[in-house]
């Protein structure tokens, strides 16, 4: 297949560009009126319409005035969960803190209240119809976490309905064990017993089921500790399990520091961050992740991306979809934020949703850009005059097509 005459071929990098940072996001590479050819679901060349040869090509695509770039790479979601938390958002706008509404039973904890209530077939439904309506909005990779059961059964019906939607659909889904989401209340008062739950009976459950690949912990005031990521991090690597952690989101506590020790992936939130925070990340393999609609949905600062650009530090941004504090799947909105709240350029915001959200998941050597050899994961825009249409257009789709491994998905 050969698609022409594309009005701009967006996010050409090298083979060996794995990851953006510093001032090197603010840089597309871009072609004008250029052809894309795919063949066997990969990316197998790509320039300027006038150098095409068209001889013994089989399907063409006509594209004029149209834009094709990578697919959006979401890196933290929650999109598996049961029932949905309106009243909380009603009652935070009745003037309720996030942190109160968790206080009075609400927040993760009733997430795992529904889950409970919940069966597994129903759990995908729900989860099979997200993950739909998040493709058609361009996403081709999503990592999708656990951490609303709280208890060895709901945790693997999470894992494993995850399991389900990985094999069942095309694009990468990642799976992340997040059993240290929030205290449950039986155990209010003994955390440690807790944490041994999670140590010695789902670890075992899920290395045996073999339904995640990373590990997770809400290492945050109120919430787990530093020496509590260390324990749960330490018994995810027994289990074969790599980091990829919530961190900062209200205060800063070591968890970066402690979770680069680790060797994480990711430091996902970081909506507070001071400058031993940054320093910990200069020169690091572990990722940021910074969340936007989550910190539009329930007024916290936005994180600190301008900041991190200066740095030199690189950022993946993602959607942090969940019922409680970011129920929206829709990278172009996430994009939109992070130009609009975090003020960054679109060029350094569609870089941080494509090829450094492929890093954050380690996918970045087969998708998260235009370049030969990799799967051709693209998707293709309404006719726009430019990118930076996109995020300034902020309240319509304008991913007309999306292509996941070298096929249309609508």
């Amino acid at each position: 297949m050969i698609l022409t005459n594309i009005k701009q071929l967006v996010g050409i990098q090298s083979e060996d560009k794995l990851k953006t940072s510093g001032f090197e996001m603010n840089k597309l590479n871009i072609i004008e009126n250029a052809y894309l050819q795919i063949n066997n679901g990969k990316i197998i060349g790509f320039g300027k319409m006038k150098d095409l040869s068209m001889d013994e090509i089989e399907e063409v695509e006509d594209l004029t005035g149209k834009l094709v770039l990578p697919a959006w790479n979401d890196s933290h979601t929650h999109l598996v969960y049961a029932g949905t938390r309106e009243k909380e958002f009603i009652d935070r706008i009745n003037g309720l803190s996030y942190e109160e509404i968790a206080a009075r039973g609400g927040g993760i904890l009733n997430s795992a209240k529904l889950m409970e209530e919940t069966s597994e077939n129903d759990l995908y439904a729900a989860a099979e119809n997200r993950l739909k309506q998040v493709m058609n909005m361009g996403t081709g990779a999503i990592e999708i976490k656990s951490g609303y059961g709280l208890s060895l059964n709901g945790e693997l019906k999470m894992l494993r309905t995850i399991k389900r939607l990985n094999e069942k659909f095309d694009l990468t889904v990642k799976a992340t064990f997040l059993g240290a989401h929030a205290l449950p209340k039986k155990y209010k008062n003994n955390k440690e017993k807790y944490l041994d739950l999670i140590i010695k009976e789902m670890l075992p459950n899920i290395e045996k089921e073999g339904l995640a690949e990373y590990i997770d912990i809400f290492c945050e005031t109120n919430y787990f500790s530093v020496d509590d990521m260390h324990k749960i991090l330490e018994a995810g690597r027994k289990h074969g399990l790599k980091p990829k952690v919530h961190v900062n989101q209200f205060t800063s506590i070591g968890g970066i520091q402690k979770a680069i020790e680790w060797d994480a992936i990711s430091v996902d939130h970081l909506e507070v961050m001071n400058g031993k925070d940054f320093n910990a990340l200069k020169n690091k393999s572990t990722i940021a992740t910074l969340l936007p609609s989550c910190s539009f949905f329930i007024n916290i600062p936005f994180g600190p991306a301008k900041k991190l650009i200066e740095k030199n530090i690189s950022f993946a941004l993602a959607t942090d979809y969940n019922p409680g504090s970011s129920p929206n799947g829709n990278m172009n909105l996430v994009n939109a934020l992070a130009c609009i709240k975090m003020n960054i350029s679109p060029e350094a915001a569609f870089n941080a949703s494509t090829l450094n959200g492929a890093y954050a998941m380690e996918i970045s050597k087969n998708t998260g850009s235009i370049t030969e050899g990799k799967l051709a994961n693209i998707n293709v825009t309404s006719n726009i005059n430019s990118y930076g249409f996109m995020p300034y257009s902020f309240g319509q789709n304008h991913i007309e097509r999306t292509m996941i491994k070298g096929k249309w998905i609508n």
